[in-house]
Formats: structure tokens, C-alpha cells, sequence
């Protein structure tokens, strides 16, 4: 054979090898691909189009807790963890419902953050999906059992509040009954009798008030209010009590002060502010009452020149039958509800109420209300963040 026989030989003969080693790399290749497939997790999109629909949490993990697929927030809700694993407090259910082969459920506390004890608590629900995967389900249960909670202090403080009244009238009736005989006696508890039954009637329109304002979602009855009028009216008739202290208010109203709202409410709110000043002020004393506008907010503060209120107490005054004073507010005839109230109507008109008070140096209730447009009559929205504090407003006597 020449010696270009034997080149264009051997050129061929590599030809041939090298082809035949890419086939053989060729189908090594493809069967490690479609290996590699048959073992990738797969979810219907049947599937996928459930778990989207669903208002819980949901996760989709394998035996070994890797995660498949979850819900969008997962990760930040502290369920699956940033490596694409299940969560530790949520891998004992899971791990149950696959060894089972039934559903399980439980609830957790899944911390909100690194630091701290607060978390959120979930209702979890596992269960095997299909031969090869776990669902777990996660429903943040927090607010249900807070509302719980509070539904059944409410109906504990509740039943405390009406049985002091109701025991104080039986006890009174019985002591009627004992003195029949005794005309002084009668009268004087005939006139207990009085007050303890008008300390029960305002508890109970207290509550039905606190519950109505509660189970609102809008205001049934809004309209264009003018706050000057509401303030006249809530002076008007908070006259009696103030005169029985010898209790002069001084009020400053601001024109133009149109809400959005109902001023049944507005009265209600502002009502209890002057009436809780003039409970907590001390006799031939004042109470002021200013209003003024910035920007598109309303600002109504009502000044006394009582106790004051300590730091501690500032952060639960408006809470339900919170008082400073227990035993100020009994004599007073206090039920500890007004300031929950006009904290709730308030809230229900798009505003915020706040407070400013030292030990012995009074305090100051100011309540913030969105304005109404002049022109177009339309509620104006605010942030309340980016408003400054409001100060200790200092009053002038425009009129007593």
C-alpha cells in the first residue's frame, strides 16, 4: 500500500472511531437525561392549579422534606426554609402523614422573627399527595383566637360589670322591704336604688352603643356633618353635670369643620370626651375644648385639668372597662367604656384619636378626623404617620 493509501486509511478509520464514540457519548448522555427526568418531581398542572386557589399555605415536599412547590410567601411566613426545605416545627406532621397514609393535623407557633417570643399560629394539616408527595396546609389562625379571646373576656367583664349593679338593687330592695315601717329609711334607699339602676341602664346602652359600633363595617347613616354643630350639642348637653362641679368649658371652634360620618356617632364621640373631662376635673375648675384644621385633617382636643394619667395606664385606657381609678369611677358611676367607644367611632371614620397626660397635670384627648372637600363634598384620605404630634393646645375663652 502507498503511503497515501495508508493516510487517507487511516483519516477513514478515525472517522469511523470518532463517530462511533460520539453515539455511544450520544445515547450515554440521553439515557442520563431521561433518567434524570423519570426521577424530577413532577406536579400536575391540575395540581398547580389547586394549590394556587387555595386560601391557606400551601407546601409540597417529598419524603425527605425537600420542597416542591409552595404557596408565594412561604418563605417568609418561616414554613420553608431558605435552602428549599420544609420548616423543622412543621416536618413531625408531615412525617406522620406519610408514615400514616392519613391526614394530620396540629398547631403550631411559628416564630415571626429571629428574636422574640411573638409568632404566628397556624392550624397544619399534612396528607399524602398521590405516591410520591406530601401537602401540607398552613391557616394562620392568629386573629381568630385573638378575636376568641377577646369575645370571651368581653363576656366575662361583662357579667362581672352587670352583677355589681344588679346585686347592689337586690340588696337595696331587700333593705325596702326590711324598713317599710321607717319613712327615712325608704327614701334613702329608694334613692340608692336610683342610682344603681341608672348606672345599670347606661352599662347597658354602653354595650349595645359598643357592640353596634363593632359589627360595622361602613357608616349606615353618613353624610355631611358639621363639627361646630356636634360640639355645640355635646356642650349643650353635658351642661348640667359641669354646672353640678361648677365646671366651666371653654370651647374654640374652627369654621368650615365638614366630616364625612354619622353625627349620631360624632356626638356620641365627642360627648364622652367632654363628659370623661368633667369627671376626672376638680371642682370650679375648667375644661377646654379647641378645634382647628391642618391640612386635610380635623383636629378636636379636649383639655382638663385633672389626675392625669401615667404612662403605663395611657396604653390600655382604651381598652373595655379599663379605668385608672376603680374606685373613682364607682362613685362616679363610670362603666370604663366611653373611651373604648370613641375610640371605635373614630376608627370607623377614617381617623385616630391620641392622648397627652401627666401625673397631676391633666390630659389632653385629641381626635383626628379626615376633612371633606368644600368643592367636591368627598372624603379626603390621610396618612396618619406622616402628621406631627399634636401638643398640649393651649385655649382661649371665647365663651364659657
Amino acid at each position: 500500500m502507498s503511503t497515501a493509501g495508508a493516510i487517507y486509511a487511516s483519516v477513514g478509520l478515525g472517522i469511523v472511531v470518532g463517530l462511533v464514540i460520539a453515539a455511544v457519548v450520544y445515547v450515554i448522555v440521553r439515557a442520563r437525561s431521561q433518567a434524570a427526568a423519570l426521577a424530577q418531581p413532577v406536579i400536575s398542572a391540575d395540581v398547580e392549579e389547586v394549590l394556587a386557589a387555595l386560601p391557606q399555605t400551601a407546601i409540597v415536599s417529598d419524603p425527605s422534606h425537600q420542597v416542591i412547590r409552595s404557596s408565594f410567601g412561604a418563605t417568609k411566613a418561616g414554613l420553608v426554609t431558605r435552602n428549599g426545605r420544609l420548616a423543622p416545627i412543621l416536618v413531625p406532621v408531615a412525617s406522620k402523614a406519610w408514615e400514616s397514609e392519613q391526614p394530620v393535623e396540629a398547631t403550631k407557633i411559628v416564630p415571626r422573627g429571629r428574636y422574640g417570643s411573638a409568632g404566628v399560629q397556624y392550624r397544619i394539616r399534612s396528607t399524602q399527595l398521590a405516591p410520591r408527595f406530601i401537602l401540607t396546609l398552613a391557616q394562620d389562625i392568629t386573629e381568630s383566637i385573638r378575636v376568641e379571646e377577646v369575645r370571651r373576656d368581653f363576656v366575662a367583664n361583662v357579667s362581672h360589670e352587670l352583677k355589681t349593679p344588679i346585686g347592689a338593687v337586690t340588696l337595696l330592695a331587700e333593705a325596702v322591704q326590711e324598713a317599710a315601717d321607717d319613712t327615712e329609711q325608704v327614701r334613702y334607699f329608694a334613692g340608692r336604688m336610683l342610682v344603681e339602676t341608672d348606672r345599670l341602664a347606661r352599662l347597658t346602652r354602653e354595650l349595645i352603643d359598643l357592640s353596634r359600633l363593632q359589627a360595622m363595617d361602613t357608616l349606615e347613616n353618613a353624610a355631611v356633618v358639621d363639627m361646630a354643630e356636634v360640639v355645640e350639642q355635646a356642650i349643650d348637653l353635658t351642661r348640667v353635670p359641669a354646672e353640678a362641679k361648677g365646671i366651666r368649658v371653654r370651647a374654640k371652634t374652627a369654621p368650615d369643620a365638614k366630616v364625612w360620618g354619622d353625627d349620631s356617632f360624632l356626638l356620641m364621640c365627642v360627648q364622652n370626651l367632654i363628659t370623661n373631662a368633667i369627671t376626672y376635673s376638680p371642682e370650679n375648675s375648667s375644661v377646654g375644648l379647641g378645634m382647628r384644621k391642618t391640612e386635610d385633617v380635623l383636629e378636636i382636643s379636649v383639655a382638663d385639668q385633672g389626675i392625669g394619667i401615667s404612662d403605663a395606664d395611657q396604653q390600655r385606657i382604651f381598652e373595655r372597662f379599663y379605668r385608672v381609678d376603680a374606685a373613682r369611677s364607682r362613685n362616679t358611676g363610670g362603666t370604663g367604656l366611653g373611651l373604648s367607644i370613641v375610640r371605635h367611632i373614630v376608627e370607623n371614620h377614617g381617623g385616630e384619636i391620641r392622648v397627652w397626660s401627666k401625673p397631676e397635670e391633666g390630659s389632653t384627648f385629641t381626635i383626628r378626623i379626615p376633612l371633606i372637600d368644600s368643592l367636591r363634598e368627598e372624603p379626603v384620605r390621610y396618612e396618619a404617620e406622616q402628621t406631627s404630634p399634636i401638643q398640649l393646645p393651649k385655649f382661649s375663652p371665647d365663651r364659657d
